[in-house]
């Protein structure tokens, strides 16, 4: 079908602003009378706190106020549980959430005891080297491998072990056909930790104004909404007295859709008790340690395979480092365990997981979200076999495509979203075919690698198969009118950080009024404009709220 817009070649509608300075990030907005705070962070990865002295830093210049968990009164409290875990049976789950500031105890590197109120950044980082912390330091939990031994240091006293969660999940049964393979290939697989360490670190500013009672939030924060829900039930407000803008964003990755970082719950409180706005922007540094990693696993795999290369079973037994918290649940070791399955027929499947609680950054979703790492493990599984059978890479991953006429598909498992995991339809084999005619894989292999050899030059091609569930609800709304002069106005309550939601979404209600698509205004992440939504993750924007605004212009 022929669209005037829909994915044509056109230019940006937010590059003038851009490209301009004048598009607004969290760090350009400046109030009159605004307070800047900075953070006293934990030096240790694990350590007791026996006493805080705040008193020098109080007289320093410029300083407002200075909080520790003991002045937040009963503000003080774990932060929400975002995901609860599916209902696998015999699944253990202990959950442990991030404290808005650290009372007794620190469990990572730059975890926050205290803020400083100043009337600069400079004057309060000055003020936050003259508070005084005396640490009774612990050992640490650091390595995986370790940290479930019956003499490991304990991140959470008041559990027996560093468990934070053991899942099961299997199909058919795997030890039976085990023996009756002709290959069983075993290895181990280690999947380091990371950071997404984005153009633009995090950043809050609150505003109360006790004329109108409204506060007004600008957070970097991929999810408004909840945020504004979440906010509005912690400071004893309304959620219709509680507005989130979430503004241009300089990349988001994930880590920004995690919702009550300690920060988070502070800054708005703070603005509440002085009556004034209060600004806290991340620093580089500050970042490492304070922002959310990206997993760390290690899996123990195998595969079990006919003479001919066909799947009869996986067996895989995997460590997931939570960090110091799993305010997430089980997202992302669940994604994992489901997402190995990728696009391949496996008949038998035994997958086993602890979630493992370490003195480290807490784990939250970044991009892809776990899943990677299970087709990190069947990806290189079915290498290994293709190379022990003498198959090409192509061939052994064709042989195991779930067929045209097997969908729908039950995998037979539970995935995050609490459904069995089922694939609705699928034909694998013409689009692998086309991957590899598009890349000349076939010339490769037969002319180009072996010349390179002969040459002394080692040169190599990889070829992964690779499904995913994507485009999660609950749901997006978007809202369309259309003024006197013309224009257009589109809102809808997901945030940007970089996708080019103000052209792609103008594209949208542009190719249903058959308008230009300069002549659609959007906005986006502003719950006041629009009150209603989840956030913008998980490959979901264009397929939710872009259905969204689609179904508001037609009507």
């Amino acid at each position: 079908m022929a669209t005037r817009y829909f994915g044509q070649r056109i230019p940006r509608n937010e590059d003038p602003r851009l490209l301009t300075g004048q598009a607004l990030f969290v760090d350009d907005v400046d109030l009159p009378g605004m307070l800047h705070v900075a953070f006293f962070r934990s030096p240790f990865a694990h350590a007791l706190i026996k006493q805080i002295d705040v008193s020098a830093a109080q007289k320093m210049p410029g300083v407002v106020a200075i909080y520790t968990a003991d002045s937040l009164g009963k503000y003080w409290q774990p932060g929400p549980l975002l995901v609860p875990p599916p209902p696998i049976d015999g699944i253990t789950f202990n959950q442990r959430t991030q404290v808005p500031l650290a009372r007794t105890k620190v469990r990572h590197t730059g975890e926050p005891i205290a803020a400083v109120v100043a009337r600069s950044r400079y004057l309060a980082e000055d003020a936050a080297e003259q508070i005084w912390v005396e640490f009774d330091e612990l050992p640490p939990v650091v390595e995986l491998e370790t940290a479930l031994a019956d003499n490991a240091p304990l991140v959470h006293e008041d559990l027996p072990t560093n468990l934070a969660a053991h899942v099961i999940q299997q199909k058919g049964h795997y030890p039976g056909i085990r023996n009756k393979a002709a290959l069983v290939l075993q290895r181990k697989f280690v999947y380091d930790r990371g950071t997404a360490a984005a153009l633009e670190n995090r950043g809050i500013v609150a505003q109360w104004d006790a004329r109108s009672q409204q506060m007004t939030v600008w957070d970097t924060t991929q999810a408004p909404i909840p945020i504004r829900n979440g906010l509005a039930r912690m400071l004893g407000l309304s959620e219709s007295q509680v507005q989130v803008i979430a503004p241009f964003i300089g990349g988001g990755f994930g880590p920004k859709i995690m919702m009550f970082y300690p920060e988070e719950m502070l800054i708005p409180w703070i603005a509440l008790q002085l009556q004034q706005p209060v600004k806290w922007i991340e620093d580089r540094q500050e970042n490492f340690f304070a922002t959310t990693h990206e997993r760390g696993q290690i899996h123990q795999a195998e595969i079990a395979l006919s003479g001919d290369g066909k799947i009869l079973g996986i067996k895989d037994v995997f460590l997931h480092d939570t960090g110091a918290y799993d305010p997430y649940g089980l997202t992302v070791p669940i994604n994992s365990q489901c997402t190995l399955l990728s696009c391949y027929d496996v008949p038998n499947y035994y997958s086993e997981f602890k979630a493992v609680f370490t003195n480290k950054t807490p784990v939250t979703p970044y991009r892809g979200a776990g899943r990677q790492h299970g087709i990190f493990v069947m990806e290189r599984l079915l290498d290994f076999a293709a190379k022990e059978l003498g198959m090409d890479p192509v061939e052994i991953r064709k042989k195991n495509f779930i067929r045209p006429q097997d969908f729908p598909y039950d995998n037979r498992i539970i995935y995050q979203d609490f459904a069995p995991l089922v694939y609705d339809s699928g034909n694998y084999a013409p689009a692998l075919d086309k991957a590899v005619e598009m890349i000349g894989y076939r010339d490769f292999k037969s002319r180009e690698q072996p010349r390179a050899r002969q040459q002394g030059r080692l040169l190599g091609i990889g070829v992964v198969a690779y499904v995913e569930g994507t485009g999660i609800g609950p749901y997006e709304g978007a809202r369309v009118s259309v003024e006197a002069s013309g224009k257009v106005n589109l809102v809808t309550g997901v945030g940007t950080q970089g996708q080019g939601h103000f052209t792609s979404f103008a594209q949208i209600v542009a190719e249903q009024l058959g308008v230009a698509v300069q002549d659609v205004r959007v906005v986006t992440g502003a719950t006041r404009q629009f009150h209603w939504g989840t956030g913008t993750f998980a490959s979901r924007g264009a397929v939710v709220a872009g259905n969204a605004c689609h179904a508001a212009a037609v009507s």
